[in-house]
């Protein structure tokens, strides 16, 4: 199982943020060049050129960059085409293959090419050229695959280690499983088949969307009363990028504590198999412009990925599938009707009970063919703890002093 620590590299010196900075528009010369094969191949209608094209049209030293960061770039290019053709071919032809030019790409390089000294990581740039020097994290105990990345503010290092991860049992074995239905205002309900259930908050995540909306509106307009590129243009540009990078780092560690929480109670219950449902399809209906907002911010896809990780690790079948129709049915009557608020009340037999659970539950007969009962205790978790810090005069989030929001907001009004 792959694992991807991030190293922060804020404090680079201006002669490696030079190298680095020339490395990554190398980097993007390499993909520009196989794009332009791949572009020439679909105009002439000939064979689509391979790895074994873009090995021979970008070895020889053609690029200032070590071979086997090059080869790492044809290989990603050679994927995402691969992927974008999946795609198309099952149906979503709104997927175009790779068309643009890239001015950056992250610098990347596998197991075999990093060296490893005592306290420092060395990433070689090439034969005659200076090679990169990193502190060496303590958790780091072998060679791995690590790619540098711009994070918008500065460059982070990725580095993927490899954990062995122990064989999950059979479904067809399982005697406890459960199933997750995911949300917006609870990031997951969870229910087992032994009438146990937990419904994991996710109004925090929210909040954090909403107020990092409310900034960049702030942000925006203040902006486009400035001259492009003039200097209050650039420091606002700045204080957007270190905006979005704080609220992303929390979002991420929320919904990490989240997911941790919905695979520890399965855990400690003894679950084997657990069920997520895909809510895949609720962005295609037109349901405003501030439901649109929400539903396009929802990264359901995350916390299925997250789900997946966490249950291998822990030895538990993770898999997913369609959900439709588990919301708006009773789970004793049968009965559909259309929930509103969030307890579900049944118009034909009067059954009332929390609306994620509901769906959750009418989930074990499609994915278990069981039917199991409505838990009579739920147990409610918030992933982690949000502080509050906001002016007390004006209710608006606290920020530095010095920043352009602070001196925006402490003007008179005109």
């Amino acid at each position: 199982m792959e694992r991807i620590r991030i190293v922060s590299l804020k404090g680079l010196s201006r002669r490696q943020e030079t190298i680095v900075r020339e490395g990554q528009m190398e980097a993007a010369r390499v993909w520009s060049e196989c794009r332009d094969m791949h572009l020439k191949a679909r105009q002439e209608h000939t064979p689509w050129p391979g790895r074994n094209e873009y090995h021979k049209a970008t070895r020889g030293g053609r690029f200032a960059l070590h071979s086997q960061s090059v080869q790492q770039v044809f290989r990603a290019f050679d994927a995402a085409v691969e992927s974008t053709w999946e795609n198309r071919r099952a149906g979503r032809k709104e997927m175009r293959y790779p068309y643009k030019d890239k001015r950056f790409f992250p610098l990347m390089w596998p197991a075999q090419a990093m060296g490893l000294e005592e306290k420092r990581i060395v990433l070689p740039m090439g034969r005659g050229r200076p090679s990169l020097v990193f502190p060496r994290p303590q958790w780091l105990t072998g060679k791995a695959a690590c790619k540098v990345v711009w994070n918008g503010v500065h460059n982070e290092l990725h580095i993927s280690l490899e954990e062995a991860g122990a064989e999950p049992v059979g479904i067809g074995a399982t005697e406890k499983h459960a199933t997750v239905d995911l949300g917006q205002i609870h990031l997951a309900a969870v229910v087992t088949n032994g009438g146990e259930a937990l419904v994991v908050s996710g109004r925090g995540i929210r909040s954090l969307k909403r107020l990092h909306s409310k900034q960049l509106g702030e942000i925006q307009k203040k902006r486009s009363r400035c001259t492009k590129g003039s200097r209050r243009w650039r420091k606002l540009g700045r204080t957007r990028a270190r905006l979005t990078l704080r609220h992303e780092r929390r979002v991420r560690d929320l919904r990490h504590k989240g997911t941790r929480q919905v695979v520890d109670f399965c855990k400690e219950r003894g679950v084997e198999a657990l069920f997520v449902g895909d809510p895949d399809g609720v962005r295609r209906k037109n349901s405003g412009r501030h439901h649109n907002q929400r539903m396009s911010q929802w990264e359901y896809g995350k916390d299925i990925s997250y789900l997946e990780q966490k249950s291998e690790k822990d030895r538990i079948v993770c898999f997913t599938g369609d959900e439709r129709g588990t919301s708006s049915r009773c789970p004793v009557c049968g009965h559909r009707h259309k929930p509103k608020g969030r307890n579900w009340r049944c118009k034909a037999c009067g059954f009332v009970g929390h609306r994620d659970i509901v769906g959750a539950v009418n989930m074990h007969p499609i994915a278990y063919g069981q039917v199991v009962p409505f838990p009579k205790r739920i147990t409610y978790h918030r992933p982690g703890s949000l502080r509050r810090c906001s002016s007390p005069d004006t209710g608006l989030p606290q920020v530095n002093s010095g920043s352009c929001l602070a001196q925006s907001r402490n003007q008179a009004p005109q």
